[in-house]
């Protein structure tokens, strides 16, 4: 089981509830769609033991700090992975959405930035916004649950 969210923007407490039902469902990866924002939300994720990587946003602040403290799981650019034999990209902004989508080179794109809920199959690739994890914007704050084997998510409200 994978985890998706996004923009946290320091919101501590939302973050330690995606962590704790992230144990609880016993997913084993994070993917993190960037806005961190700040170096000391990494100790938490750390802490989990659930293995992560992400993307920096547009709001990352100390970059230099949170690379370091991530062990440099986090990229200034999009980022390409290949976990559990399925490919991956992970971006904050969605600017070459379309065009990754379309090169079929991927089984699992994932964005941030807009704060808007998306989950959908396009052009054979399984596309996700897992919306705003701090609410700020929405009112909202949500993260997606994935099984990437079956292609089955569910909305998390944190």
């Amino acid at each position: 089981m994978w985890i998706v969210i996004s923009d946290t923007h320091d919101r501590l407490e939302k973050v330690e509830k995606a962590l704790d039902l992230a144990l609880k469902r016993e997913v084993n990866r994070i993917f993190h769609c960037g806005d961190i924002v700040s170096p000391f939300v990494i100790p938490l994720l750390e802490k989990s033991g659930i293995e992560y990587v992400g993307v920096f946003g547009n709001n990352d602040g100390d970059r230099l700090l949170l690379t370091k403290r991530s062990s440099g799981k986090f990229s200034p650019y999009p980022a390409e992975f290949e976990v559990d034999g399925k490919k991956v990209l992970i971006m904050h902004e969605p600017v070459l959405l379309d065009a990754a989508v379309e090169s079929g080179r991927y089984d699992f794109v994932f964005y941030g930035h807009t704060h808007e809920l998306v989950v959908e199959e396009k052009s054979g690739a399984f596309v996700v916004n897992p919306g705003e994890a701090c609410g700020y914007l929405t009112g909202k704050a949500t993260c997606v649950l994935l099984d990437p084997k079956e292609k089955k998510w569910e909305i998390l409200e944190l």
